[in-house]
This record gives C-alpha cells, sequence and structure tokens, in this order.
C-alpha cells in the first residue's frame, strides 16, 4: 500500500511524545514519522484526540506540525487536527497547518448549549472557505458530545466538496457507514477509528481504510487490502487474533499506547501530560504478557510482517 492521500488506507493517529518533564520530544515524533513511512502506510495524522492536543500551546502544536511534515520529507501525507470550540480558532489552525505543509486537516465540531445543526455546518463552511487541502470530517460524539445525525452529514458531504472523508466514530459505527454509503450522492471514502475497536464490522459494512491510533498499524493495512480482495477469511482472522490487544490498548487515556510505542522503539519514554496518567507497572506488565501472547517471538521494532 503505497503513500497516497487516497484516504483509502491506513492514516495512523500518532501520540504526541513528550520528556520526563512533559516537554515535547520532537526527535521521538520525527522516529515515529519515519517508521510509519517505512511501514508503508497512506499518512499520518498528528494532533487527533489522543494526540493530546487540548493540552498544547499554539507554538508546540506548530512544532509538532513542523516536525511531522518534515520527517515526511514530501512523500508522506500529513494530515492535521484542527478541531477548536471557536470556529475562527479552528480556521486559523487549518490554514497554520496548511501553511507549515500539511496535505489535509481532519475537524470535528464542538458541542453547545443548545444543539444546532445549521452552527455546525456553519462551522465546517467557514473552515472549508478559507484553506485549499482536503478535510477530514471527524464523527465522534464520544469526545465533542455532538451527534451529527445521517442528514446533516449526508448535507456536508454533498455542499462543501473541500471535505474529502469521513472518520466515522459514532456507536454503533456499521450501521451508520451503511446507511451514508447508501445515502452519498457525491462518493467520498469513510475512514474507521474508534482504535479499530469495531474493525472487521465496519470494513464488512463499507469502511475504506483505518484513521486510528492503534499501535500496529501493519495489522490493519493487511486487513485493509484483504477486504479490497474479498478475503473476509483472512479479515476475521486477524481481527480475532489482535483484537485482545485491540481492547487492551483502548482503555481510557494514553498510557498503554504510549507504553506499546515505548516498547517499539519509536518513543523515548511514554509520559503523559499531567493530568493524564502515565501506564501502572500491573498494567505494563499485563501489557508485556499480551505481546508475548499475541506476537511471540516477534521483534516489536521492525515494521511486522504478517
Amino acid at each position: 500500500m503505497g503513500n497516497d492521500l487516497s484516504f483509502r488506507s491506513v492514516y495512523p493517529i500518532l501520540a504526541t511524545p513528550f520528556h520526563d518533564d512533559e516537554s515535547l520530544d520532537l526527535e521521538s515524533l520525527d522516529r515515529m514519522v519515519r517508521f510509519m513511512a517505512r511501514a508503508g502506510v497512506g499518512g499520518v495524522t498528528v494532533l487527533g484526540v489522543l494526540g493530546e492536543a487540548n493540552r498544547m500551546l499554539d507554538r508546540e502544536r506548530e512544532a509538532v506540525v513542523r516536525t511531522a511534515v518534515n520527517a515526511g520529507g514530501g512523500t508522506l501525507p500529513v494530515i492535521v487536527g484542527t478541531s477548536h470550540s471557536g470556529t475562527r480558532a479552528a480556521l486559523g489552525l487549518s490554514q497554520m497547518a496548511q501553511e507549515l505543509g500539511a496535505a489535509a486537516v481532519m475537524v470535528t465540531p464542538h458541542a453547545e448549549a443548545v444543539p444546532n445543526d445549521a452552527r455546525v455546518f456553519e462551522y465546517y463552511r467557514v473552515i472549508a472557505d478559507g484553506i485549499t487541502i482536503p478535510i477530514v470530517a471527524q464523527d465522534h460524539p464520544a469526545s465533542t458530545g455532538v451527534h451529527m445525525g445521517v442528514p446533516l452529514l449526508l448535507r456536508l458531504l454533498q455542499e462543501i466538496p473541500r471535505i474529502a472523508a469521513l472518520k466515522e466514530e459514532a456507536l454503533p459505527t456499521a450501521p451508520k457507514i451503511r446507511a451514508l454509503v447508501a445515502g452519498m450522492q457525491r462518493k467520498i471514502p469513510i475512514l474507521t477509528g474508534l482504535g479499530a475497536l469495531y474493525a472487521q464490522f465496519d470494513l464488512e459494512a463499507g469502511s475504506d481504510g483505518f484513521n486510528t491510533g492503534f499501535a500496529f498499524p501493519e495489522v490493519l493495512m493487511t486487513m485493509v487490502k484483504a477486504a479490497g480482495a474479498g478475503d473476509w477469511t483472512r479479515v476475521r482472522a486477524l481481527y480475532a487474533r489482535f483484537l485482545p490487544l485491540i481492547v487492551f490498548e483502548q482503555q481510557p487515556g494514553m498510557g498503554i499506547r504510549k507504553e506499546i510505542l515505548r516498547l517499539r522503539g519509536l518513543i523515548a519514554g511514554a509520559r503523559v501530560r499531567h493530568p493524564g496518567a502515565d501506564i501502572q507497572p500491573d498494567t505494563a506488565r499485563q501489557l508485556r504478557e499480551l505481546l508475548d501472547q499475541v506476537l511471540p517471538g516477534v521483534d516489536l521494532t521492525q515494521p511486522l510482517t504478517l
């Protein structure tokens, strides 16, 4: 699977690495991006929900984007999370990402005291009118408190051409993906998130790929390839094999995912910014046992061959 921005591939959401004093670890970020390029992903996303963007200053966001784009070397597309509670601020962050060389932005709306679909539509329209790169519209009510119904999403896709992909994370995901696929007049890719928790079912429903932070994107790449070939036996076998690890990693917080990335040699330390919690010793031991069970004798520091 080559590096592209077709949105029909795997686009890992990268954790933001920090030193023990919680300052940015840009060297680890550079290493992580280069590893993803070697693994053959379609692109990477920085400053997503689990990239701890809400705990970062604007100048730190800029440093993250600049580092990721430079590490991508002009061949690995970088998608940047630019969501904000204010429309003007989200537009400004999107423009900054574009100026720094981002290939696309990922945007999700912010909850308001009185839900209003018209305001959500305007939020996306204003951002789209102010940039020239594609938008990934993220539907993730668990983090935003915004429930975008199928009619609203279909209107967004139809009337805002800048939206080039939809990241669908509203539970239950598979029925919503089916409804969107059936209702689209302008066909665009739908990507699966939520740590690939419902990977098999979302692919069966018509998902085109993954935009999520599961620390083994090689697994997801193999699943997408198998689904594209109609090899559903392979998809289901991979899902069954890696589901315990997917579920374990999906526990609240970033500590477990960062520890896996540390064990893979991609980040120097697993520090989570306060008030987020680092992984606890007992959980770290349980994680090692699980990795030995699912990937016995495998060098985690190299791209997996499945």
